[in-house]
């Protein structure tokens, strides 16, 4: 069985960027149209991933083949931010895990008690802004899988947080993070055997699944980011007046896969560095820095 376990819709929201925020989507993907393509692409089983929303859950529920997912925003203990993949939820769930999203351990104890699986996502990205040493032993403490292969992360990133989900004896899990129709499905995790989504997700716990797939790039990064623009003005053809301005998108996509690769070499160093054993939520003190450095 296989799933694509982060995939955008437009039930995404507005883009998180400054101005674009105001004109643009996160995604122009249609539910219908994700859910088409990824069994075109010999998905079995199919989920959205969308931020802090389950809208588009709606258009799909009528299949026995989708479940229902959400890629929550959440604070960190020490106010950073991160991004969490949580499968296989229900409509009170999604109510649940966006009250308690902006506390950590709050939310991490409603999880657990559910018995839902959850992932830490692009583990070394800085798509949620800064990072603090501290935030992985949380991670290592807490949550059981982590994203090991992002469709639109660099190489370098996946591997990286494929080394520290083997230390750390964490569940891998793989999707494309697509919030373009082109790349759906083009990255996957599989559990050779399941017949059901309670089947995978057994398998994952038990060891059984597998990554594949394909990793980020800029050229890909640049492209999807030109087919938004694109989705953007059909949607607002007065937006057609700013074209110009597309001329820069390969600048501003170079400088965001600068920023991501010194931000993934800075964190993996520090982190591969680190001390071997997994750190449980109670060494979190101030004697974190010299134990991780």
């Amino acid at each position: 069985m296989r799933c694509d376990l982060h995939v955008h819709s437009i039930a995404s929201g507005m883009d998180k960027t400054p101005i674009l925020g105001r004109l643009c989507r996160e995604s122009y993907n249609q539910p219908a149209e994700v859910y088409t393509r990824l069994k075109q692409r010999g998905m079995s089983m199919v989920t959205l991933t969308d931020h802090d929303s389950i809208d588009a859950g709606e258009a799909l529920g009528k299949h026995a083949d989708f479940f229902l997912s959400e890629e929550a925003t959440v604070r960190m203990p020490g106010g950073t931010e991160m991004h969490l993949g949580v499968y296989g939820i229900t409509e009170r769930d999604h109510i649940e895990i966006q009250r308690r999203r902006k506390d950590f351990v709050s939310l991490m104890m409603y999880l657990t008690e559910k018995k839902l699986f959850f992932s830490v996502n692009h583990v070394f990205s800085s798509l949620t802004g800064r990072r603090l040493e501290e935030d992985f032993c949380w991670f290592a403490s807490y949550v059981p899988a982590f994203e090991s292969r992002n469709g639109q992360m660099w190489r370098r990133a996946n591997e990286s947080a494929a080394r520290l989900a083997s230390r750390l004896g964490k569940i891998a899990i793989g999707g494309s993070d697509s919030h373009t129709i082109a790349g759906v499905g083009r990255t996957y995790t599989e559990v050779p055997g399941a017949r059901t989504a309670d089947e995978f997700f057994a398998g994952l716990r038990a060891g059984q699944g597998q990554v594949h797939g394909a990793h980020g790039s800029y050229a890909k990064l640049t492209a999807d980011v030109l087919r938004i623009v694109w989705l953007l003005w059909m949607e607002k053809p007065w937006t057609l007046a700013l074209m110009p301005l597309s001329l820069l998108v390969p600048a501003f996509t170079a400088g965001h896969w600068v920023n991501e690769i010194r931000f993934c070499q800075r964190w993996s160093t520090t982190v591969e560095r680190g001390e071997k054993r997994q750190r449980m939520f109670w060494d979190v003190d101030s004697s974190f820095e010299a134990n991780w450095s």
